[in-house]
């Protein structure tokens, strides 16, 4: 997938939450690799903050980000909007120190997004992919990340409340998904909390048009609930909007149960720290190989997975001396047959495939066909073969990748590869 950014300007004004101050926030256009940053129009000079983890300043019912004397309180609506929608690239000018709350909800930020348009900016799309599980718990909140095709969330509230006890919802996150069913959810408070965040000097702009207020015997408002499991749902919405934060697409099952912004936070640093370590380790390790791929020694041809994209695959295989086929291939002047060359590409090649599926773990990659074969080179004991693949097809289970192989920065072969993609017998 592609990197994405608006096709024009849009604006939208309101009062904050918390601040209760009038404001006007534009979303602009940005070019690729730039991420999402917000602009504070009403200070001297226009101070910009990234949306990242590591300027988060506050989340304390709300997460705020914040640079030098300049803060950006409750960011979470707008940051679930553009995470929903796959926004990657953008400007926010904000002239105050607080984004509008509008009707409570992250509905209004995505009808302004889709009014103004979304473009695709044709550079390809950072994303990571959960490859081992990860796990947070702290007094009775828990959240896990666990590896899955595409993003999924899942989250249970519970409270000791007359009204509101327990609601669990679970959604896998697309654009279309998350308009019709986590941005209309509206936030939410309970009437014993008015009091005490008012004397924090929060909620100064919050009323019951902007907010869901939950009494002893039900709902304050007049308007109705526009979900059953509106409050747990909303939750999702400001999970989406805090991962965010990451500055990166993830692909995983995550879990809240019992979460809030502060958690949230606290989990996604420990996420950041997971992405940071599997770049470093060079993506997947032997160990994590040996959990999606259906082949063992001596037939094992992959040794690490270097980088793994939505459309592109980097793997190695470190040729030795010890290979069972040079006991037989030219034993006086060893050389790797050509036919495992070009089954190594393959073996990269159908781990990308696998990260591409549903039920990775019930599935085979046959390949059917590989055309275009060209070897350059030999490849001989002591080289580090480099196996790059980029997709440039896929549909209903059917994929071309194209190949080459590296030793050091000369190409040794290359080729054109068809595979598909069977349930396991």
């Amino acid at each position: 997938m592609n990197q994405r950014t608006l096709k024009g300007e849009v604006h939208l004004e309101g009062i904050g939450l918390h601040t209760g101050e009038k404001v006007k926030v534009t979303f602009s256009p940005a070019p690729p690799n730039s991420g999402i940053r917000l602009r504070r129009t009403d200070l001297r000079d226009g101070p910009e903050i990234p949306a990242r983890i590591e300027f988060v300043t506050s989340t304390h019912h709300r997460t705020a980000i914040g640079q030098g004397k300049a803060e950006i309180q409750s960011v979470e609506h707008l940051l679930s909007a553009l995470y929903g929608l796959e926004v990657d690239n953008i400007l926010v000018l904000v002239d105050g120190p607080e984004p509008p709350i509008l009707d409570g909800s992250t509905l209004p930020y995505v009808e302004a997004l889709l009014e103004a348009g979304i473009a695709d900016q044709g550079v390809a799309r950072k994303t990571w992919r959960i490859a081992t599980p990860c796990f947070y718990s702290n007094d009775g909140v828990e959240i896990f990340a666990l590896p899955q095709k595409g993003l999924k969330i899942s989250f249970t509230i519970a409270y000791d409340h007359p009204f509101l006890k327990t609601q669990f919802a679970s959604f896998p996150i697309t654009p279309e998904i998350f308009r019709k069913e986590i941005a209309p959810a509206r936030t939410y408070g309970f009437e014993d909390w008015v009091e005490r965040l008012r004397m924090e000097g929060l909620i100064r702009g919050g009323t019951l048009e902007n907010a869901i207020v939950i009494g002893e015997k039900g709902i304050l408002n007049k308007t109705p609930l526009r979900f059953e499991d509106e409050f747990v749902r909303h939750k999702i919405g400001d999970l989406l909007g805090d991962l965010a934060l990451l500055g990166v697409r993830v692909e995983g099952h995550i879990i809240a149960i019992k979460s809030g912004h502060e958690t949230h936070v606290e989990f996604m640093r420990k996420l950041r720290e997971a992405i940071q370590m599997q770049d470093e380790k060079g993506g997947f390790d032997i160990d994590e190989i040996l959990k999606w791929m259906p082949h063992r020694y001596p037939f094992l041809l992959v040794d690490r997975i270097l980088e793994l994209s939505e459309n592109r695959v980097i793997g190695i295989k470190n040729v030795t001396i010890n290979e069972h086929f040079f006991q037989g291939h030219f034993p006086g002047q060893p050389v790797m047959p050509g036919v495992l060359i070009i089954e190594a590409m393959a073996q990269v090649g159908g781990f990308l495939l696998l990260h591409r599926v549903e039920n990775p773990k019930n599935k085979l990659v046959y390949f059917s066909r590989i055309d275009k074969v060209k070897f350059r080179k030999p490849v001989r004991p002591g080289d580090q073969l480099r196996s790059e693949l980029e997709m440039i097809r896929f549909r209903k289970g059917l994929c071309i990748m194209k190949g080459k192989g590296f030793v050091g920065n000369e190409i040794i072969a290359e080729g054109e590869f068809t595979a598909v993609v069977v349930e396991k017998k």
